[in-house]
């Protein structure tokens, strides 16, 4: 996951319409209004790039993702590559073509598509935008649907950095997820990207999971750490309406994660990491010095991005879209033209305030005080007694304690 790659928030015709176009949930033909092209390229820069295919779909997952059975003959591969050239096309003439700082390529199951289809991914990037000196360019990968040569085609191809989705090192443990790929495998291969060159790989896990014990995360955080990565996502598990797991739980055939349970397997998390020199920089992530993953850190600190691909999200200049969510009307509606939007939203600037408020709070590096009303420093202070912010120059920072409760600590802030 590696935070999924985007967060959850998804484009028609390209030119000359008013800023009236712009609006919540509108599908019409969209343009960014001039004011939200102001500073474009003067901020940082990412492009998100949705792949929304998947060999199996994960019993827990409820990412835009698609199945061959279940897309049979409307799209392909083929016609989403081809969808995905035009969008970012367009995406250029809109936005001026600024240099890209970050790619993340995420989905779904990127891998599927080999190292030459990745290699052409970045190709068709690097054809619209073009890549800033020192990009971090970075794409998931299911680890069975690697091997040396697929790494060592993407190095070669211009990324420099791994994501791996690894969940759990238990058997049994990937079994409740439906998870396909066999426990050692997603060790050997970040050990495999490793030899072929990079320096950045990431290993997501999966905690408390209905059946797993701490002895079996004790496995899980000994494996990664026998990988020797530079950076850690872990995520507790979240049952997602509409699930095959959701569906198990409220049918009492799986017990619903518990929170205590949670937040002591967090916690053990932190401290294994801590002591082996990977530091939390938010509250899901871990990394060594200069290793943290730039393009979120695009998403959590207000940057620009486009986000490409079936359902995959934008934001530029205070506006936000989404693009339609299925393949094939993605791919039809490019080749008719237009960008494929299913909707936008111009944000106000408490949305914005509300939004750098619920995402900087989140980083080790903090909450900027300056960026508070009175009424939210004097509910922040009260945290603060509370021991669960500390004060830190001119930001707020999460203690130990108040990583396990960030959302309350948001909520206090802004009540």
């Amino acid at each position: 996951m590696d935070t999924g790659g985007e967060p959850t928030m998804d484009t028609g015709g390209v030119s000359g319409l008013s800023t009236s176009t712009v609006g919540r949930g509108e599908a019409a033909a969209f343009a960014l209004p001039e004011s939200a092209l102001i500073g474009v390229g003067s901020r940082p820069f990412g492009i998100y790039v949705h792949v929304p295919f998947c060999a199996t779909r994960c019993g827990y997952c409820d990412f835009n993702t698609y199945t061959a059975g279940e897309l049979g003959t409307s799209a392909s591969p083929q016609s989403w590559m081809e969808g995905l050239r035009r969008e970012l096309d367009l995406a250029a003439q809109m936005t001026g073509a600024p240099a890209v700082d970050t790619v993340f390529v995420g989905g779904g199951t990127p891998s599927l598509l080999g190292g030459d289809g990745l290699a052409d991914v970045l190709g068709a990037v690097r054809s619209s935008f073009g890549l800033a000196d020192g990009a971090e360019v970075t794409t998931e990968s299911n680890p069975e649907s690697t091997s040396p040569e697929f790494f060592e085609r993407l190095l070669a191809g211009g990324f420099t950095r791994i994501s791996l989705g690894m969940q759990s090192a238990a058997q049994h443990v990937l079994k409740v997820l439906d998870r396909t790929h066999t426990p050692g495998r997603a060790v050997a291969a970040a050990l495999e990207a490793r030899a072929a060159g990079f320096g950045h790989v990431n290993l997501d896990l999966i905690y408390g999971t209905p059946g797993e014990r701490d002895e079996d995360l004790d496995l899980s955080l000994d494996a990664v750490l026998s990988a020797g990565v530079d950076h850690v996502s872990a995520y507790a598990l979240i049952v997602e309406d509409g699930t095959a797991l959701a569906r198990k739980v409220r049918r009492g055939e799986l017990p619903a994660p518990d929170d205590d349970v949670l937040a002591s397997r967090y916690e053990r998390i932190d401290a294994r990491l801590a002591e082996a020199g990977l530091t939390w920089y938010e509250v899901s992530n871990w990394a060594r010095e200069d290793a943290a993953c730039r393009h979120n850190l695009g998403y959590w600190d207000g940057g620009d991005w486009w986000g490409a691909g079936p359902g995959a999200h934008s934001h530029v200049g205070g506006v936000r879209w989404w693009n339609v969510k299925h393949p094939a009307r993605y791919a039809d509606q490019l080749a008719a033209g237009s960008l494929p939007v299913g909707g936008s939203e111009q944000l106000t600037d408490e949305d914005v305030h509300v939004e750098r408020v619920m995402l900087t709070a989140r980083l080790r590096t903090g909450l900027p005080v300056a960026e508070l009303d009175d009424a939210e420093r004097r509910a922040a202070e009260r945290v603060v007694a509370d021991g669960l912010l500390v004060r830190a120059g001119e930001h707020l920072v999460l203690t130990d304690r108040g990583r396990l409760l960030a959302d309350a600590v948001v909520r206090t802030v802004l009540r």
